[in-house]
């Protein structure tokens, strides 16, 4: 009787600076491990989110070349050194930027290696657990504000003192998907008077039930998959017109919106940043993508016309625990969709959430 050998599956250090988050935590070890499988940790792969080796082997997994596994996991894209260490036939999982990133997604193609992004999961209710791009963006709209708390010169929240009543801020939000609608929330914790725009009029009542008002400028852009579509040159024009002037009555303004695949749009000038309040501040989310502020210098703090301007590019490494956390449920549940009861690869293409997230390797994963 032959002895089957079980599926590999690799959790590696993550090597790019600043980046602290682990693409798997012991807990969720322990429940890949009762699914049969094999957990090799890389030693020092939580050492960013102070998860000791330790831990790992306690849950069940084994220190060693995770970069050997069948199945390696990771959090932000491999370097071209990291994919000639995986060997061909691995199935890779990870936030792999595919619309951006096409010489890495070709790089992977060359080595052999099957791949998936998880920032290509369909957005569908079945694939929900998978959504990465959620769980990630709602620590980025939280982190968001906290930044813009650290970063204003005033107060968030209405104060009653002996020397005077301080009013409340008035906080901004431009995009309501997940980032947007978590920096919402965020806000109106911390004390501040809460205001969200999108071009999307369907999440309006959405804005509201975070107890936000809703900015309608008359513009609507409904796209597919969630996002919104990219405005006409019109609309563009309209839109900026009309946010301008509105921009100019906050104290702080957080901007979230993207395009996949495309440069962020422009939605706050030169112009609105110039007749905000001084020590006033925005965060830009978009920075990655060019950014939605027309000021945004990517990766940088900078101050114009006495209004900060922060736009950080991976703000959910900014706090790690609770990121890695949820990421790690994420890549679980994928792998748990890629393996079968026996705990063997089984990649099903005409599964929708397999084939949407693959970007390398398919033919080879169907054959």
């Amino acid at each position: 009787m032959v002895e089957t050998v079980p599926l590999s599956v690799g959790v590696v250090r993550e090597s790019i600076p600043d980046e602290r988050r682990v693409a798997l935590v012991p807990k969720l070890v322990e429940r890949l491990v009762r699914r049969g499988l094999r957990v090799v940790v890389e030693p020092g792969a939580g050492a960013g989110v102070l998860l000791a080796d330790e831990l790992f082997t306690a849950a069940g997994a084994e220190l060693g070349d995770a970069w050997h596994a069948d199945l390696v996991l990771k959090v932000s894209p491999p370097t071209a050194e990291e994919v000639a260490r995986l060997k061909a036939g691995t199935v890779l999982i990870g936030f792999l930027k595919p619309l951006s990133d096409v010489e890495g997604v070709a790089a992977l193609e060359e080595a052999g290696v099957t791949a998936f992004a998880m920032e290509s999961i369909p957005r569908i209710t079945r694939a929900q657990a998978m959504d990465a791009l959620s769980s990630q963006s709602s620590v980025a709209g939280y982190r968001a504000v906290l930044l813009a708390a650290e970063r204003l010169t005033r107060f968030f929240p209405m104060l009653t003192t002996a020397a005077g009543t301080v009013p409340p801020a008035k906080v901004l939000v431009l995009g309501a998907g997940v980032a947007g609608l978590q920096a919402l929330a965020t806000a109106k914790r911390l004390g501040a008077r809460t205001t969200g725009y999108d071009v999307r009029p369907e999440v309006a009542d959405q804005v509201r039930s975070v107890g936000a008002q809703w900015l309608d400028l008359g513009i609507e852009a409904v796209g597919e998959g969630g996002y919104a579509r990219e405005l006409t040159e019109q609309e563009r024009a309209e839109q900026q017109r009309r946010l301008t002037e509105a921009i100019t009555q906050f104290d702080v303004v957080v901007t979230t919106a993207l395009v996949p695949g495309r440069k962020a749009p422009t939605l706050v000038t030169a112009e609105a940043v110039r007749g905000m309040p001084a020590g006033g501040v925005v965060v830009d989310l978009a920075g990655e993508s060019g950014g939605n502020c027309e000021l945004t210098e990517p990766g940088r703090d900078v101050v114009a016309h006495d209004v900060t301007i922060c736009s950080p590019l991976n703000l959910a490494a900014e706090m790690p625990g609770h990121a890695s956390e949820l990421y790690a449920r994420n890549v679980t549940e994928l792998v748990e969709l890629l393996v079968d009861a026996e705990g063997r690869l089984a990649l099903d293409f005409s599964d929708e959430i397999v084939a949407g997230a693959c970007v390398a390797g398919r033919e080879r994963g169907e054959s």
